[in-house]
């Protein structure tokens, strides 16, 4: 394969990726790493993906802090540090196709759950034990595998989080997550020069599909917002069972 057609393919990936980001407000990497790892070896796609994460997190962040939900964000955070360190045990010890498989699974249960309507569970104001047991899991999960979104979805539909609070609110996570994944990716000697170029080739669509996500985020509205956000969870888990089932 030609580096022109590796680029090429690099834009069209991030340019997916970050829209589908921008606009439900997490999802991006389980699209990009996966396509990006057909091509790249996973030491390059891993790093690219999270830049690309860091780049649209503050993108995010500068247009719309004042929709952040900061309490919340804080206390996922906190959380999901906890979490990180049983995440990476899981992913040295534990068995990865039975592990990603059931968490496959277990996402695909859970959408279709919510879907359904079956879930009527709401809280008022912030609960420091969801957010415990949603940003602990958010961490496990991020560590082990990099499926950070699914617990964070959780806990904004047990909020109510309109479609525009959610996307801000979890970008202030995301923001703070990849900077800690890029400081270990930074001292494995993982951001090479050919990754940041790259990533560079990618800056002039991630713009565009910043916007054009915001603009559709926008036209999402209460139940109609999670029917799809729910939809792309199950995407996710479809990903993860296909992927390791078919290696």
């Amino acid at each position: 394969m030609s580096s022109v057609t590796v680029i090429i393919l690099i834009i069209l990936i991030a340019f997916a990726a970050t829209l589908f980001r921008s606009t439900f407000g997490f999802g991006e990497a389980l699209i990009a790493v996966p396509l990006l790892g057909i091509f790249l070896p996973m030491g390059e796609a891993v790093p690219l993906a999270v830049m690309m994460s860091l780049f649209v997190a503050a993108v995010v962040l500068i247009q719309d802090h004042g929709q952040v939900h900061f309490h919340s964000a804080k206390w996922l955070i906190i959380f999901a540090m906890i979490g990180i360190p049983f995440g990476l045990a899981l992913l040295f010890y534990a068995n990865e196709t039975v592990v990603k498989t059931a968490l496959g699974g277990i996402i695909i249960l859970y959408s279709v759950y919510s879907l359904t309507g079956l879930h009527s569970l709401h809280l008022e104001k912030d609960s420091k034990l969801w957010l415990f047991i949603c940003g602990f899991l958010s961490g496990v999960f991020g560590g082990a595998y990099g499926v950070n979104g699914p617990p964070l979805v959780v806990y904004g539909n047990l909020r109510r989080w309109d479609a525009q609070y959610f996307r801000a609110t979890l970008q202030a996570y995301f923001l703070i997550a990849g900077l800690v994944s890029m400081v270990g990716y930074i001292w494995r000697g993982m951001v090479t020069g050919g990754v940041m170029l790259h990533f560079v080739y990618t800056i002039p669509v991630l713009v565009p599909a910043i916007f054009l996500g915001r603009y559709l985020n926008k036209r999402l509205t209460g139940n109609s917002f999670y029917k799809y956000v729910y939809g792309g969870l199950m995407l996710i888990g479809m990903i993860l069972i296909i992927g390791e089932l078919g290696k």
